[in-house]
């Protein structure tokens, strides 16, 4: 079990992260990939010692810091963090499953609007992850809602498993062969009873098992069940900490501005809160 599981890899996270490292803390720092939001940024103006520097330059000085103090972040999503009392369960995309005592999320804000009946559903017919619940709708057809293009290796299982693959395109992404392409706009997710669903679009009405929704960043409230939000943005009080005890949040998740130097300062912040929290468990 790691001491504490940071979720992202702008930032907030990197930053969190570092403070963990230096206080000698066992740490998962999990995300896809660093920040593209970082990366893309021309030039910036008011991070401290480094002034005018490029994004591509702010993101590789980033990395270099992990690098030196030997933190191997992972390339994979968290799609579900569980409060199990002391401790936290975080269901990876990949299937991989984590335990941490503590865990700060350092996502960033989630762009893309659900769509209705996708948060009541989430479990129940609607999932994040392909390689956690694809054999759950064996032997039934599926939709795949892809806001970023859907890896191989899941597409084909799901061409193996399922009778029929639609697939939504809610954006520029490549399209895989071999299934049914849906190219309207998805309304309302329906539950028909435990293990049907209907997937309403602008063009008709689909009868499935499950909905698939590929996207970047999910939602706080399908994150983390029970989380406290005001919206886009998770609930903290000045410690980042949340509703949820042992669960901090910071950077552009936890509100307004977004701004890096903001976010790495919360991320710092939510780092020494998470250590005074571990060290409360092991004083009792």
């Amino acid at each position: 079990m790691f001491d504490v599981a940071v979720i992202g890899r702008g930032p907030a996270a990197v930053s969190a992260a570092v403070t963990l490292k230096i206080r000698e803390k066992d740490i998962l720092l999990i995300g896809e990939k660093p920040s593209e939001k970082v990366a893309k940024a021309h030039k910036i103006k008011n991070y401290p010692g480094l002034f005018d520097i490029s994004g591509q330059e702010l993101s590789g000085a980033f990395e270099e810091h992990l690098n030196r103090l030997d933190i191997k972040p992972v390339s994979d999503s968290i799609v579900t963090v569980y409060a199990m009392g002391n401790s936290f369960s975080l269901q990876a995309k990949s299937g991989e499953v984590y335990s941490a005592k503590s865990v700060i999320v350092a996502t960033g804000v989630v762009n893309e609007k659900s769509i209705d009946g996708e948060k009541e559903l989430l479990g129940r017919g609607v999932s994040y992850c392909v390689t956690c619940d694809a054999q759950l709708h064996k032997g039934k057809a599926v939709a795949v809602m892809a806001y970023n293009d859907v890896p191989e290796d899941e597409t084909e299982l799901l061409k193996k498993l399922c009778t029929e693959v639609y697939f939504l395109p809610m954006g520029n992404v490549s399209v895989p062969q071999g299934v049914t392409v849906i190219n309207d706009k998805p309304l309302k997710i329906v539950s028909k009873d435990l293990f049907n669903r209907t997937l309403i679009t602008e063009g008709g009405q689909f009868d499935i098992s499950c909905v698939f929704i590929e996207k970047d960043a999910i939602a706080p409230t399908a994150l983390i069940p029970g989380i406290e939000t005001d919206g886009r943005h998770i609930l903290t009080d000045r410690k980042m900490a949340t509703n949820i005890p042992g669960l901090f949040a910071c950077g552009d998740v936890a509100g307004k501005p977004y701004q890096y130097v903001k976010a790495a300062g919360e991320g710092n912040v939510a780092a020494l809160s998470a250590v005074e929290y571990i060290s409360g468990m092991n004083s009792n």
